[in-house]
């Protein structure tokens, strides 16, 4: 695998702020540096014998490749960051940040405190989109290694002293205001377009139960604090709950095996949620039995664990 340089993005002379000094220096000496050595190390990598060579040496070069690729790509998204006025974000992007930050003068304030804040220090200031929430993130990364699983940067700041040094000196607020200055909207935008058509991640699906409806533990938690009226089944199987410690504050447990004994001291005009120890088949298989007898019954996705992973409040065993 040979890794090849990208033409320089942006054109450096209608820049504001920016010298062509600046940004040819910055693409020549520091990603063209990054992309050489990166090349050299994946070089190093398809020659080794991984029978023979030590796991500690296969380690070292496999995290300095990802580096110096996330150091490329980084730069690359950086120089085409760069060209238009940063005035104002188009129309879908504005909509995009207005949604997930509040409005585009808060991310804008953000964005440039998470940039202030690596003064004097070196990393990455980035707008990602994130397919799994479906939203975007601000986000500052120390070093080139750092990444939010699964998202995608649309818009890069470089915060290296190379970026700046030899125009700015220290002064990192003024460079930050002249990238500011610099943002290419369009190509921000178009970048976001092409992210959201990204899947998220394939929840999981457990085909005998498609069409039962499921509840979150953060919403069966927003239904208790609020003091919505719900009935909580903790349908753990009694070879489980015999050994179980603590359970859901709220909930009563029922021997899933016996239902057709304890269903009629239900209410039919409030909501159940049952759950078992993962989310699995038998807090399942107790929501389909309760909605086919008539009561509006859901199943909460996770189980127990979920519960207790999201730090939800429970009490002892029952």
């Amino acid at each position: 695998m040979r890794y090849h340089i990208a033409p320089l993005f942006c054109r450096p002379w209608t820049l504001n702020g920016m010298s062509p000094h600046l940004i040819e220096s910055h693409y020549e000496h520091n990603y063209g540096a990054a992309l050489n050595r990166l090349n050299a190390v994946t070089g190093e990598l398809e020659k080794l014998d991984v029978k023979t060579t030590s796991a500690q040496v296969v380690s070292r070069l496999s995290q300095e490749q990802t580096s110096l690729l996330n150091s490329t790509l980084l730069h690359e998204l950086y120089f085409s960051s760069l060209g238009g006025d940063g005035r104002a974000p188009l129309e879908k992007i504005a909509d995009a940040i207005t949604r997930d930050f509040g409005s585009v003068d808060r991310w804008r304030l953000e964005f440039i405190a998470l940039a202030e804040a690596l003064a004097g220090d070196s990393g990455w200031i980035l707008l990602t989109y994130v397919p799994r929430d479906g939203r975007l993130i601000n986000q500052s990364a120390t070093d080139h290694a750092q990444s939010i699983a699964g998202g995608i940067p649309i818009l890069a700041l470089d915060m290296y002293e190379h970026a700046y040094h030899i125009e700015y000196g220290a002064n990192t607020t003024a460079y930050i205001a002249a990238f500011m200055r610099n943002i290419l909207w369009k190509e921000v935008e178009a970048r976001y377009i092409d992210a959201m058509k990204v899947s998220p991640p394939r929840p999981l699906v457990q085909p005998e139960f498609g069409d039962l409806q499921s509840i979150t533990p953060e919403e069966v938690q927003k239904m208790l604090s609020s003091g919505q009226r719900v009935q909580i089944i903790d349908t753990r199987p009694r070879h489980y709950s015999t050994k179980a410690q603590d359970m859901v504050d709220g909930a009563v447990w029922r021997d899933p095996e016996r239902i057709d004994e304890w269903i009629g001291t239900l209410a039919k005009d409030e909501p159940v949620v049952t759950f078992c120890v993962y989310g699995f088949h038998i807090g399942c298989q107790s929501a389909a039995t309760l909605r086919k007898a008539g009561f509006d019954a859901r199943y909460m996705a996770g189980g127990h664990y979920a519960w207790k992973a999201i730090k939800g409040p429970v009490k002892l065993f029952e």
